[in-house]
């Protein structure tokens, strides 16, 4: 199989487990405090990770001064960006937080070019701005349409935008798994310090089940969007990520009856036009 095809494929089966972890901890119904969903999925999946890091021999630790601040500073943020994006998913329609999401490469190319300095030229920005359009119909910051809960959405992006800006500066150097296990076992540990406050309840076989399920599935997750940096072209591999949308918009039907709005749809489908177009005018400069 060609490199880039298979790269696509690794992608596509990223965006599938990512989708289906999302599924089990909606499915959960709030039957347990969200920190306490954290920090038992955060358990589970670092213990996943750090296992099959060993198993590949990618524990090097050793790093420079300025490549351990900016992997504190990712953690940081991985913390925050795994709460507002649970607290979204928890209240919100599966396939419209999702829908929200897909803005994060036009939010990352945005970024690039404003701290960077990387060179967008004037399609991309006016792409760039169509998307964040198109962002606006799903979040609809309106006195009628306008969720509170998508504020947390956003601030997931927001997280999510800074943690790949940061990654971007780090050297080749510093394993991915590494990278991975720490953000992992930041989240569970500030999750579960910040549980202590909180009542825990006990689980049932059910819900014990969906946080094992999603556990397994972010931890491949991790694995596939890792492997896919490995092969084929980053611009070939990368429109592929929008295959998510389409898992949360069949899962979401599926399991919870949920069917987004006609603006949301529309809203989604100029965010992923809008996402393609940059990737595709980026690989025609490169």
């Amino acid at each position: 199989m060609m490199p880039n095809a298979r790269g696509a494929l690794l992608m596509m089966g990223s965006m599938a487990a990512f989708t289906i972890n999302d599924t089990c901890v909606k499915a959960t119904h709030g039957a347990l405090p969200l920190l306490q969903l954290l920090t038992l999925r955060g358990l589970i999946s670092s213990l996943l990770l750090y296992l099959l890091a060993r198993r590949l021999g990618a524990l090097h630790l050793r790093m420079s001064r300025s490549d351990a601040g900016l992997l504190a500073v990712r953690c940081l943020v991985e913390v925050a960006a795994a709460y507002f994006f649970l607290t979204a998913l928890m209240n919100m329609p599966l396939a419209n937080v999702t829908a929200v999401l897909q803005v994060l490469p036009l939010t990352v190319t945005l970024g690039a070019a404003l701290f960077f300095g990387e060179r967008v030229g004037w399609r991309r920005m006016l792409a760039i701005g169509l998307g964040f359009g198109g962002m606006l119909l799903i979040v609809r910051p309106g006195p009628e349409g306008f969720s509170q809960h998508a504020l947390y959405a956003l601030g997931a992006v927001g997280c999510v935008t800074v943690r790949d800006l940061v990654t971007r500066r780090m050297s080749a150097e510093v394993s991915s798994m590494v990278v991975t296990l720490a953000s992992a076992l930041a989240v569970c540990v500030a999750a579960g310090l910040a549980s202590v406050w909180v009542d825990w309840v006990p689980l049932t076989a059910r819900t014990a089940s969906l946080i094992g399920t999603s556990s397994f599935f972010v931890m491949l997750g991790y694995l596939l969007s890792v492997m896919v940096m490995r092969v084929g072209e980053v611009s070939f591999t990368a429109p592929f990520r929008y295959t998510g949308l389409v898992w949360a918009l069949g899962l979401g039907w599926a399991v919870f009856g949920h069917w987004p709005e006609p603006l949301t749809l529309i809203g989604a489908s100029i965010v992923a036009a809008a996402g393609l177009f940059t990737f595709y005018r980026g690989r025609a400069a490169s």
